[in-house]
């Protein structure tokens, strides 16, 4: 039923040969799916063959999903319709390795709260950090806030509400909000969601479908090595990219050695790092090398993203691509001297243009997508 994303208004025709199912069966299905209210009859449109066929377009808006981002202090929670678009959203109280239960505990006051306040949630899903065991139902490491690593995502929320939950991996929750929502990349089916923010992440959209891995922890870039013999990282490798661009890692950098943002050990990871990028912006000297050493750092990645998945396009998002076009410039100089010719040419590599932050945005992605392939988990269908 992604069809119906992709192209707006499809026919019963269409549907059916995308799910590989028979028309017979798509008619019962859109039948009772129309009953639903889940989609509407659109007017005639051309079918196979010259055919008179009646067209079915998805009616987004009358269905809510709440959105939730766990990353690591930051936790936020939203309400979007079945296009991605932002009905509410809210930050909640920083979060530090000692309040990680707390937060647990008000997420779910707070979405029981939301599902009473708006009867047409049908859903709530999830972004957590990776590596994401997604048969446990926990995140094997957290770099900075080991405490996540004892919260199990699928025993403290996957039966806990009276909708469905669904629980995915930021970075792949990212990568479908810009295959399904984003008109810049809508339908690229080799799409890379390079995640750099608190953590370091990836998601990688292959001919159409997200690559998990056999446990659920494939593309996970931050824990790559780019110095052997570099920073320690809590995973147990050494020189992981996560320790290089994060906004952690630039945060620390900041506080060790003596960057240009003063008062910096009273800020939280994020306020330093965009203390630091308003600062580029303004050309302060210490900033704007620092910007361009991270965007380095974040080329080594692109170049690792290149050689293993040739994606068509990276995307890179979270709150370090807020860096703007001073970071990008410096990650495709890096990419460019670093990489084969011939797959250079052909990759572009952009910030992320989402209005909302595309993990959280991307988890009404990760919903939607359960809407449409099993239509059955939200209503009755005979």
């Amino acid at each position: 039923m992604q069809h119906l994303y992709h192209n707006g208004i499809s026919s019963r025709a269409q549907i059916a040969k995308a799910l590989g199912l028979t028309p017979a069966a798509i008619s019962k299905i859109t039948a009772q799916l129309i009953e639903a209210g889940a989609i509407e009859e659109s007017g005639d449109m051309e079918g196979a063959k010259n055919r008179r066929s009646i067209g079915l377009r998805l009616d987004t808006a009358r269905f809510h999903i709440i959105g939730v981002k766990f990353a690591r202090s930051l936790v936020q929670v939203g309400v979007f319709d079945l296009c991605g678009n932002t009905l509410a959203l809210e930050d909640l109280p920083p979060v530090t390795n000692e309040t990680i239960g707390d937060a647990v505990r008000l997420m779910h006051r707070r979405i029981e709260s939301m599902l009473d306040e708006d009867s047409s949630i049908i859903a709530v899903a999830m972004a957590v950090p990776g590596p994401y065991m997604r048969d446990e139902g926990r995140t094997a490491v957290v770099s900075s806030m080991l405490g996540w690593r004892d919260v199990n995502f699928i025993e403290e929320f996957g039966h806990a509400f009276r909708v469905p939950v669904f629980i995915e991996q930021d970075a792949r929750a990212g990568a479908l909000a810009h295959y399904l929502f984003d008109p810049e990349s809508h339908g690229e089916d080799e799409l890379s969601y390079f995640l750099v923010g608190e953590g370091v992440g990836l998601g990688v959209i292959e001919r159409e479908r997200i690559v998990n891995g056999a446990l659920g922890a494939a593309t996970e870039i931050g824990h790559v090595s780019i110095d052997v013999n570099g920073r320690p990282c809590d995973c147990g490798n050494r020189g992981c990219l996560e320790r290089y661009c994060s906004t952690p890692a630039i945060h620390e950098m900041l506080i060790d050695e003596g960057g240009p943002v003063p008062g910096a050990e009273h800020l939280s990871h994020a306020e330093a790092a965009r203390a630091l990028f308003a600062l580029a912006r303004q050309g302060v000297a210490q900033a704007v090398e620092m910007v361009r050493l991270i965007g380095r750092y974040i080329g080594f990645g692109c170049v690792n993203i290149f050689n293993t998945f040739n994606p068509r396009l990276i995307i890179i998002g979270d709150i370090v691509s807020e860096a703007g076009t001073l970071l990008l410039d410096e990650v495709k100089a890096t990419v460019r001297s670093r990489s084969i010719r011939e797959i250079y040419d052909s990759t572009e590599i952009r910030l992320s243009a989402m209005p909302t932050d595309a993990t959280v945005c991307g988890t009404a992605a990760v919903a939607a997508t359960q809407f449409l392939d099993h239509p059955s988990m939200f209503f009755e269908l005979g």
